[in-house]
């Protein structure tokens, strides 16, 4: 319990203000995911999800006491959301996992069919979800909030299926993903964000590059050979 009550009330002093603890490890777990992902490791998931615990009771805000700046909905349902999707690409990669290298699967692209799909639903998610998020009193604007949520999950979910193209989604997330954490007043999200803007480029260039050199006939929608059906 000591340990508990120290996590959630600890604080790193930076110049004037401070950093939540908790806000800081949930990203440095985030970025160790990210991390294993770019090179297909398993592990990157239950690492994700350590993460996303932590980062859900920061988002919550006042919901856990006083030392979070704001509460932001959709920040903390994205983390509820990477959860749930996070177990389902867990099973999926180790299901679909080359035991030879250690890699859960071979970068592939989406189909037309499939791109089109995941434009429409970033768009439509953000429009269903803005007045959702308002009235639950997120922090404005409230269509980015529900825009980094939609775009999470469509970015999580690429992930698990093996689309090279989920990268370019975490870049459009961030790029409105940073400007409102800086505004709610999530410094360390906000340069972690800024951070993951450049790394996701970088992961999509050597997912590009995996997938040409490693197996260019594999299907995007197919576990990779070997894996349990």
């Amino acid at each position: 319990m000591d340990f508990l009550r120290w996590l959630f009330e600890a604080q790193i002093p930076v110049g004037g203000s401070a950093l939540v603890l908790r806000e800081v490890l949930g990203n440095i777990f985030g970025l160790a995911s990210a991390l294993g992902g770019m090179r297909r490791k398993v592990w990157a998931w239950p690492v994700g999800i350590a993460g996303n615990l932590l980062l859900l009771t920061v988002f919550l805000g006042n919901v856990f006491g006083a030392a979070t700046p704001a509460t932001l909905w959709g920040q903390a349902g994205r983390q509820m959301m990477f959860i749930g999707v996070a177990a389902y690409g867990w099973y999926r990669w180790r299901e679909g996992r080359n035991a030879a290298r250690g890699r859960a699967l071979v970068p592939s692209w989406a189909s037309a069919k499939v791109r089109i799909a995941l434009i429409g639903a970033l768009f439509a998610g953000t429009a269903a979800l803005t007045p959702l998020f308002d009235s639950l009193g997120s922090y404005p604007p409230v269509w980015a909030d529900a825009w980094t949520f939609t775009g999470s999950l469509l970015a999580t979910y690429g992930m698990a299926r093996g689309w090279t193209e989920f990268w370019l989604i975490w870049v459009a997330v961030d790029i409105v993903g940073v400007p409102l954490l800086f505004s709610a007043g999530y410094f360390a999200s906000a340069f972690m964000y800024l951070f993951y803007g450049f790394f996701t480029l970088a992961g999509f260039f050597v997912w590009w590059r995996a997938g040409r050199r490693e197996d260019p006939s594999a299907r995007t929608d197919a576990v990779p050979a070997g894996a349990a059906s």
